[in-house]
């Protein structure tokens, strides 16, 4: 197993790789990890990153190797259809899978997401429209939700309508 930790807007992510894929993307604070920094899996996950970050990326294309129940699994998924800078409810992701009262089933799954970002459990959201749980904190998900917004107006994938 090899990791990287580099730093972001948001503070340091540290990435988990196997020889199958990447196993894990999540921020830890004040964690030093093993830098196999030569890895290039891991500097092409850095560079995406950094790209994303930088608004020039809104769509990763790294091999995943990402460990969870079926379920989990099958919640990942839906979550990584999500389109850039749009938004569900966990009782979207649900209805996705043909499940409509797994909503806090969704929601437990969607808080041990492996792969930040990646997979953007961040773009889900309350049925009334609020932020709810994300594990790398609330002031994260507003922060990456209000990036993806400002990219994708800035390259015009959307329109804000007028009142």
């Amino acid at each position: 197993m090899k990791q990287l930790q580099f730093p972001t807007p948001l503070g340091p992510l540290v990435v988990t790789a196997t020889t199958k894929g990447i196993e894990s993307i999540l921020f830890r604070d004040a964690t030093e990890a093993p830098d196999h920094s030569k890895d290039m899996l891991l500097q092409d996950c850095k560079a995406q990153f950094d790209a994303y970050f930088a608004g020039t990326l809104q769509q990763f294309d790294l091999p995943l190797a990402a460990i969870g129940t079926e379920f989990q699994q099958a919640v990942w998924q839906q979550l990584s259809r999500i389109p850039f800078a749009q938004l569900r409810s966990y009782s979207d992701i649900a209805q996705a899978l043909n499940n409509p009262k797994a909503v806090r089933a969704v929601g437990a799954a969607n808080g041990r997401n492996p792969l930040t970002i990646i997979v953007p459990c961040h773009r889900v959201i309350g049925a009334n429209g609020t932020l709810t749980g994300y594990a790398g904190g609330l002031e994260r998900k507003d922060w990456l939700l209000k990036h993806e917004q400002t990219t994708a107006l800035a390259l015009g994938l959307f329109q804000l309508e007028a009142n």
